[in-house]
């Protein structure tokens, strides 16, 4: 990792993807690096994403990717209905929510005598940026966190103000590189109020910045032990190092007892994942489980079938890896070609997205994966994942939706619920220190509580399995909730 900082072994999804690109040195092949996690479920336009802008326009952002660019419209006020604050055309049908799910969010919203403008604060803006690696070694890693900001100023524009002020986005590449976030950061120093909804794999470079100059960074998630510390810097996904869910170790423990003795530990030697695996085998030990085997598997190693027999020798019946979607689907079928069936193959959030299924195939059928975020195949049952989806696609048609990009969302989210019940106080000193107190923030219930203020890893979880080339629920749709176990 640039900077010698270690990533924090939480928010397992994040820290696996991130593992695998954290070569610290190691020869990643590009093309193994590029089956990350980043994928939603869908290759192609959402299902039920109706009432999508034809021309897919972006009201009130600025710039293109890697650069800023010039002032957009502003528009107009919205109220609940109106018009997008830019070329955008009429509100589409269905994507306006009402209450906590309304573009303001219903909040009470704090008096604007006054309010006075500041960096990136304006008479009739408030100019927020986000830094995601767009470009890189693997084009594209969290585009969808770009997007999913876009898609919020786009609604909170269509919809509602601040004071009478518009957003305006200006967004950054950060290309998986900890020198362009330091970069990205010091322009955003100068040049934005607050950056939302950022995400990058290597984001250490950016956290001395930020807090140097007070800058409030809301991202989708912190990865390094630099960031988590930046006074200024929040996640929508909380974590903190050395913390570790319970929820998985108690699933195997309820429905597969006799696995729950018999488990592994196995993680491709990138980056800090030896150090996590053991972190996370820690944690399992301690509520409960047995770790019978444990290794590491080099990046630029394709036969995994000897790790295979290794574990099918030690009679393991619970396996659980740290790597990325390639690395998942190669392990998965060498189990298969060896007749090694163990009864659970536990992965975290990274498993979710399309590559898995279609390059899996038969091979991950019964796969299990724990997550803490509404799944996209239950956006009927949310609003705010709808609201998501709907106006993900008004901004950019066939846009394919992620976790990554959900919790930008709920960063964008926070950010406007925040600077909204401030009003006229608003500065940035005061949306800090306004966020240090935000505990169980959920977005409307799109995702699971986080600690955003405490920094702690959120303990609620719930899991699916793979069955018939699609994800379904397994235990039910509802979060468990068993607090954590802090190892190191």
């Amino acid at each position: 990792m640039a900077g010698g900082s270690p990533l924090a072994p939480a928010a397992a999804g994040l820290l696996a993807l991130c593992l695998v690109l954290a070569g610290c040195g190691s020869q990643l092949d590009p093309a193994t690096v590029a089956q990350t996690g980043a994928g939603g479920l869908s290759g192609g336009t959402v299902t039920g994403a109706e009432g999508v802008a034809a021309d897919g326009s972006i009201p009130g952002t600025t710039g293109g990717t890697g650069s800023t660019g010039t002032t957009g419209s502003t528009g107009t006020t919205g109220g609940t209905g109106g018009t997008t604050g830019g070329a955008g055309g009429d509100t589409p049908g269905g994507t306006e929510g009402s209450g906590g799910n309304a573009a303001d969010g219903g909040v009470d919203a704090g008096s604007c005598d006054g309010f006075k403008n500041s960096t990136g604060i304006t008479d009739k803006t408030i100019v927020i940026g986000n830094a995601a690696d767009i470009s890189g070694p693997v084009p594209g890693l969290f585009e969808s966190s770009q997007d999913a900001v876009k898609a919020y100023v786009a609604y909170f524009n269509a919809n509602s103000d601040i004071c009478g002020r518009k957003l305006e986005l200006r967004t950054y590449d950060s290309r998986a590189d900890a020198a362009a976030d330091q970069q990205n950061y010091t322009k955003g120093c100068d040049e934005t109020f607050a950056m939302v909804g950022s995400m990058s794999a290597f984001d250490s470079g950016g956290a001395g910045v930020a807090e140097g100059c007070g800058l409030p960074d809301i991202r989708s998630a912190a990865v390094t032990a630099d960031r988590y510390a930046c006074d200024t810097c929040f996640g929508a996904q909380s974590t903190k190092a050395t913390e570790f869910q319970n929820a998985v170790a108690d699933f195997v423990k309820k429905n597969h007892p006799s696995a729950a003795g018999k488990g592994a530990m196995t993680y491709v030697k990138a980056g800090a994942a030896s150090e996590n695996a053991a972190y996370q085998s820690d944690a399992l030990t301690k509520r409960g489980l047995k770790i019978i085997y444990d290794g590491g598997i080099d990046v630029t190693e394709f036969n995994y079938s000897p790790y295979v027999q290794q574990m099918k020798d030690k009679g393991v019946e619970y396996v659980q890896m740290i790597a990325s979607t390639a690395q998942f689907v190669r392990l998965a079928q060498a189990m298969k070609q060896q007749g090694f069936d163990p009864e659970v193959f536990m992965l975290d959030p990274t498993a979710y997205n399309a590559e898995f299924l279609s390059s899996g195939g038969s091979d991950v059928e019964g796969t299990t994966v724990f997550i803490n975020f509404t799944p996209f195949e239950e956006a009927a049952s949310n609003e705010e994942v709808q609201l998501y989806l709907n106006w993900l696609q008004q901004v950019k048609p066939g846009a394919t939706p992620t976790f990554f990009g959900l919790f930008s969302w709920s960063a964008a989210r926070l950010f406007v619920q925040q600077s909204i019940a401030l009003g006229g106080k608003l500065t940035r000193a005061s949306l800090v220190d306004s966020l240090k107190k935000v505990d169980d923030w959920t977005a409307n219930g799109m995702h699971a509580p986080q600690h955003v203020g405490a920094k702690r890893t959120g303990d609620c979880w719930r899991f699916l399995e793979v069955k018939g080339g699609k994800f379904v629920p397994v235990g039910g749709t509802k979060y468990t909730c068993s607090g954590t176990t802090t190892v190191g």
